[in-house]
């Protein structure tokens, strides 16, 4: 049978898999509805893409549903404080995995882990970190990870999806149904101007509840990263005012080919009908539209940009990161200890630049010209000092 995408059924699977039936807030539902418009009308979903859209949104309301169960038995989820969270912001394929993955080596700092970024509620009866519950979501997640290393190993060599390693806030974001992982990967034009006409500023206080919840059944200074942050630093700042926010900058000319590339091998997973070219065209948009509207934000802060905002260069971040990581460090108020740079050093060891596969692209594959990219980026790139590549 063709896997159903409607809200009633979506919203009853849910229901049926948590044993729970009320959602306290339901402003989510207006951009569910656009989201599943979409998904039906425009995205050429074909069957297993259908089946894995679906289950990834009754994942996110059954998550719903747990965190709103899990505030309700225990209140003090909502009242516990969010200290100076770090998050990480800048287009893709510009060393953010690289930067989240560092920063996580250290104890202090808590990242969400990818089995938690798909279950952040505890699966079973309300527990803060009991191994068995850790061991339910981990083999959700492994399965998960094999399933997309199967699917697309090309996408892994991209970007990989480790069941117990670091992940992005976008899986938290897909939750308050404003992931940009839907809207880069698939031609969802309805939901895609929808997303970028309404303010988030209401799926921004739902992340601090999430990340309250994860700090609930794991305490740290939160650590966290998506894409999806630089478009909307107004809200990120709104929700979380006292945030430390490390802005990751590369030559546009490469991260466009780039995530344009990762887009093509992600949506091919979900869609029969991916153009390279439009996928092209949608990402370069993307990238400038995220750079003005966190660039507006910024020159807003005025003086507070220099103690909320820390511009941290790919080229420095390769070249010697070390000194990169002694700059955010000191930023974030933090001793860089010989402990945790032998943690670094350890990670940086074991992971090399294309551990799981090199990544080629050209950016005329997907309808882009080099001398198009750098005109679109040259003032962005002269303000920043961004070196070409």
């Amino acid at each position: 049978a063709r896997p159903a995408l409607d809200e009633a059924s979506i919203v009853a699977a849910a229901r049926r898999a948590t044993g729970l039936h009320a959602f306290v807030d339901e402003r989510f539902r207006v951009r569910m509805r656009q989201l599943l418009f979409s998904l039906e009308e425009e995205a050429g979903l074909h069957l297993l893409g259908r089946a894995v859209v679906r289950a990834s949104i009754v994942r996110a309301l059954a998550c719903r549903l747990r965190l709103e169960n899990l505030c309700d038995l225990h209140p003090e989820i909502g009242a516990l404080p969010v200290e100076a969270p770090v998050f990480i912001a800048g287009l893709q394929r510009t060393g953010t995995t690289k930067l989240h993955r560092l920063l996580a080596c250290d104890p202090r700092l808590r990242p969400l882990i990818s089995a938690e970024g798909l279950n952040p509620a505890p699966l079973g009866r309300p527990v803060r970190d009991e191994p068995g519950e850790r061991a339910r979501r981990m083999a959700q997640a492994r399965t998960a990870e094999r399933g997309m290393r199967y699917m697309s190993p090309a996408l892994f060599a991209i970007h990989p999806i480790e069941a117990d390693a670091p992940e992005e806030d976008v899986f938290l974001l897909d939750v308050a149904f404003v992931s940009g992982a839907i809207d880069a990967s698939l031609d969802v034009p309805t939901y895609s101007q929808k997303l970028r006409e309404s303010p988030q500023h209401d799926a921004y206080a739902y992340l601090r509840r999430l990340v309250q919840l994860l700090l609930w059944q794991r305490p740290g200074r939160y650590v966290g990263k998506t894409p999806h942050h630089l478009e909307n630093l107004d809200a990120l700042l709104a929700a979380f005012p006292d945030a430390k926010v490390l802005h990751t900058h590369r030559d546009p000319r490469k991260v466009v080919p780039s995530f344009a590339s990762m887009m093509v091998h992600a949506g091919a997973m979900l869609s029969s009908s991916v153009d390279p070219h439009r996928t092209g065209r949608r990402v370069a948009a993307q990238a400038a539209r995220s750079i003005d509207r966190a660039l507006s934000v910024r020159d807003a802060l005025g003086p507070r940009d220099t103690a909320t905002v820390l511009d941290v260069h790919y080229a420095s971040l390769q070249r010697d990161p070390f000194a990169e990581m002694h700059r955010v460090y000191a930023f974030l108020g933090l001793a860089l200890t010989p402990d945790v740079e032998g943690r670094m050093r350890a990670w940086l060891r074991d992971n090399p630049q294309g551990k799981n596969g090199a990544h080629h692209y050209r950016a005329r594959d997907f309808g882009l010209d080099e001398a198009e990219l750098d005109a679109r980026f040259k003032a962005y790139r002269e303000r920043f000092g961004i070196p070409a590549e």
